[in-house]
């Protein structure tokens, strides 16, 4: 079949490869333009068009869809189908009915649940159990279109979302190109998405990684798993930002929520509802990710002293 892919981040790679190794003939790729990344801010190719130059696939990176050029090159590719994951930009009308097949997107959700732009870390974040990927035919909504089929995976109870990332990316890639196949013979079956249950996950922003511990521990240690490895949870102590990038339910508590009640082993800080919340590996201001221990042996953090005051 004659497929257009648009991707841009690491976790479309896998489906763009599986694509490639089913066979199917990839006449184009548009990716994201490319950015400054870093302090130097160096321009650096987004990772789907870097595996679509090993791949020999000629790319494209038009800054907007909604002008007429990404269509006449699209209308000038013919695709039977086009394939989208993680791509970041919003398809017109024109585009969604240009070819043959339609459009398809593979979703790191089990849809309606956590439509949007971060639908991983928000699963993580709300404290779900179960997650999965779901191929749908693409409408004019965000994620609203008719479901082809999903596959369901359970969350670790320690997983991370970059760890879920790079899982749910290979069960995308191994779904999208059964999907393909169902529709290249004609077998796939479409169903409307339910009307009950929809969620939507928003873009993260690095503000929101700030942990509260006015909220319990639970929900504090989902936050650190789904917040890492960007932007990372993090608090002030002593007025310096400190990233959390692995934590643990503490014992119960009478302390303050916000209050250090721990500070051998680990950073122990009192939460809501009487909980607390142990902090085990960071990253200090301006350091390398290190033990909570070994940070506590170079920082005079006394038991009682309040967090977040910077």
């Amino acid at each position: 079949m004659n497929i257009v892919f648009m991707g841009t981040p690491d976790y479309a790679v896998p489906a763009l490869r599986a694509l490639y190794a089913a066979g199917h003939n990839i006449c184009g790729v548009f990716a994201q333009p490319d950015k400054p990344v870093g302090r130097k801010r160096i321009l650096t190719a987004p990772p789907v068009k870097v595996c679509a130059k090993e791949l020999g696939i000629t790319v494209y990176q038009p800054t907007s869809l909604k002008t007429g050029e990404a269509y006449e090159i699209l209308e000038e590719l013919s695709p039977e189908l086009i394939v989208v994951v993680a791509y970041g930009k919003i398809l017109s009308k024109e585009i969604l009915n240009l070819p043959k097949f339609g459009c398809l997107n593979g979703h790191a959700s089990l849809l309606p649940k956590y439509r949007g732009a971060s639908p991983i870390q928000w699963s993580i974040i709300s404290g779900e159990k179960k997650t999965g990927v779901t191929a749908m035919y693409m409408d004019e909504g965000i994620d609203t279109g008719d479901i082809i089929e999903a596959v369901e995976t359970d969350i670790g109870e320690n997983e991370t979302a970059e760890e879920l990332f790079e899982r749910l990316s290979v069960l995308n890639a191994e779904l999208l190109v059964s999907t393909v196949q169902k529709i290249a013979d004609g077998t796939a079956q479409r169903t409307k998405q339910p009307k009950t249950g929809e969620s939507y996950a928003p873009i993260i922003k690095k503000e929101m990684a700030q942990l509260d511990f006015n909220k319990n521990a639970i929900k504090l240690f989902n936050e650190v798993r789904g917040y890492y490895s960007w932007p990372c949870a993090f608090l002030f102590l002593n007025g310096k930002r400190i990233k959390v990038v692995k934590a643990a339910v503490g014992e119960n508590t009478s302390a303050l929520a916000g209050t250090v009640i721990g500070n051998t082993d680990s950073l122990v800080i009192a939460c809501g509802e009487g909980t607390s919340l142990k902090i085990l590996e960071v990253i200090p201001e301006g350091g390398k990710q290190m033990s909570a221990e070994n940070m506590l042996r170079g920082n005079r953090v006394e038991l009682g002293m309040s967090v977040n005051n910077g």
